[in-house]
């Protein structure tokens, strides 16, 4: 499960920007998941709460903002978007799609105390 290590990151990102602010606590963290970043967010919750334990976001919220999938189609010279890896064109079928956002995982912001 390629969650827990990404978990494992969140937290090493959480904890310096918390410990640079002088932060007590961390009450909240925002991610952002792409739908083709290929990360399972329930798995992801799960693992978040694990790895924090003991941290100084061990009770912090975990709020999660999906974003959506782009790709360029160059068959058809058009931005589309597309929930999947693997889906065709929704304008003209072809499956030749180069992704161009919704890919990634990142933190947006914490919540710190």
């Amino acid at each position: 499960m390629h969650e827990m290590s990404l978990a494992e990151s969140v937290r090493e990102i959480v904890e310096d920007t918390a410990r640079q602010h002088g932060a007590q606590r961390v009450s909240a963290v925002r991610l952002e998941i792409g739908a083709l970043a290929q990360v399972e967010a329930e798995a992801l919750r799960f693992a978040f709460d694990v790895v924090m334990r003991g941290s100084l976001a061990e009770s912090a919220r975990l709020d999660v903002v999906h974003t959506l999938g782009t790709a360029w189609c160059p068959r058809c010279s058009t931005s589309v978007s597309v929930a999947a890896r693997g889906e065709p064109c929704p304008h003209c079928d072809s499956y030749q799609l180069q992704v161009t956002g919704g890919d990634r995982m990142r933190v947006v912001d914490i919540e710190i105390e």
